[in-house]
Parts: C-alpha cells; sequence; structure tokens
C-alpha cells in the first residue's frame, strides 16, 4: 500500500508540474471522522470495496497513516517521527524533537505541519480517496464533490469494540481510548495550528451502535447518489 500510494503522489506532483493547471474539478473525496472504537478503517475499506466495484475505471485510496509516511518521504524524516511530532502534548518535549531533526536538516514545525496538509490536500483534490480522520474533513472542506462522515457510539459499545480488537480488560480499554483520543486532539491542534473546540459541520453522522457497516455504506453511496458524486455510476444502484 504504501509503495504505491508513494507512486501515485510522485506521478500527481509530475502531471501538475507538467499540466500548470486542470480544469477538473477536485475530488471526489469522502473523509471519515470517528471517536475511537467505532472502526472508521473497517469503514472505509468497505466503501473503497463497493466503490471499486462501482467504479471499475476509478482507482478509490484509502488513507490514513500512510499519510505520515507519504509527508515523511517528502521531509526526509522516519514516519514514525513525523507521527510523535503530532502526539507531543508539552512545548519542550516538542522543541527537543525538532533540535534533533536539525541535526539532519533544518526543519520547523510549520515546515511538519504544511507538509502534512499539502499530502492530505493533493490527495484529495485529485480524488477517488477516502481519508480516515487526520483532519481530512477540515482539511478538504473547501471542496464541493465531498462528503464528510462523522462515527459516534455510547462509552459501553466503544469499550466493547476496543476490548475485542486489541484483547484488552474493560479498563484496560476504557485508559486506551482516553489516550487515543488525547493523540487525536493533539493532532488536529499541530496540524490546524488552532485549538479545535469549535463546532465541526459534518454531512452525516452514524451511531455506530444502531447501524453496521453494510448499512453505513449503502447510506453513504445513496448520499453520494444525491449529491451528484455517482455520476458515472447509474446503472448500478439497490442500494436498500
Amino acid at each position: 500500500m504504501a509503495n504505491s500510494l508513494l507512486s501515485y503522489l510522485n506521478k500527481r506532483v509530475v502531471q501538475s508540474q507538467l499540466s500548470g493547471s486542470t480544469d477538473k474539478e477536485p475530488g471526489p473525496v469522502i473523509t471519515i471522522s470517528r471517536e475511537v472504537g467505532c472502526s472508521g478503517l473497517e469503514l472505509a475499506n468497505a466503501l473503497k470495496e463497493k466503490l471499486q466495484q462501482l467504479h471499475h475505471q476509478e482507482n478509490w485510496k484509502v488513507l490514513s497513516k500512510e499519510i505520515f509516511q507519504i509527508s515523511a518521504r517528502e521531509l526526509d524524516l522516519e514516519p514514525d517521527k513525523v507521527a510523535k511530532i503530532f502526539k507531543q502534548f508539552d512545548r519542550t518535549a516538542f522543541d527537543d524533537i525538532l533540535y534533533t531533526f536539525r541535526e539532519k536538516r533544518s526543519i520547523s514545525e510549520k515546515k511538519v505541519r504544511h507538509t502534512v496538509v499539502d499530502v492530505i490536500k493533493s490527495f484529495a483534490e485529485d480524488g477517488h480517496c477516502i481519508i480516515v480522520g487526520r483532519a481530512g474533513n477540515v482539511i478538504a472542506g473547501s471542496i464541493k464533490n465531498a462528503i464528510h462522515i462523522r462515527l459516534v457510539a455510547p462509552d459501553e459499545f466503544k469499550i466493547n469494540s476496543i476490548m475485542g480488537k486489541n484483547h484488552l480488560g474493560k479498563e484496560e480499554a476504557r485508559k486506551f481510548i482516553i489516550e487515543e483520543e488525547k493523540d487525536r486532539l493533539a493532532y488536529r491542534k499541530a496540524v490546524l495550528d488552532k485549538h479545535s473546540d469549535q463546532p465541526e459541520i459534518f454531512d452525516v453522522t452514524f451511531n455506530r451502535a444502531e447501524f453496521d457497516t453494510e448499512c453505513i455504506v449503502d447510506f453513504v453511496l445513496f448520499l453520494m447518489d444525491k449529491k451528484g458524486m455517482l455520476k458515472h455510476a447509474h446503472n448500478m444502484i439497490g442500494y436498500f
């Protein structure tokens, strides 16, 4: 997956340099924002599989942690170091990490942040992309040919989900969720360069405890079709 995404990005950059501009409308893109334990990647992969059936000529991609791999390549850094930057809550710790990077090359927090945003925006604009988390709904917010999904669930559902997937006890799962949510909040604050306590607008919010993956996929496809995002696949439909 990582190699194909890197090749894809290289191709996009070359095409952009050759063409200079394009009349192609940005997108289509799907973003999935989710609470910990709501199986965002599971939904993204199910959507990709269904969309591939409908758009044989298009290659839909799922992006999440791969964004750090691509950003690291652009910055000539290790992917885990790029990811680690966005987990820092303490300013001093953040500066320490950047200092170690400067031993190799000059780099700033702003450059790291902008690189990650540019990678996400590039894929979103090029289209046929499902972005899980990574503040994709905000970064791709100006793209008309897009749908932004939010997944939520009651605490008990999320705890049980994490217990099953990570083989943890109940209290361990609860702590895992708290820490993961902290990391995600830190990422959003870093990459967006602002506090994320402002309300965000999503096209649709699903309660994972009430709707399974198949049902959500069908409904998202229905909404995409109504929004004109599936204009090349009108011969398909039987959502429900």
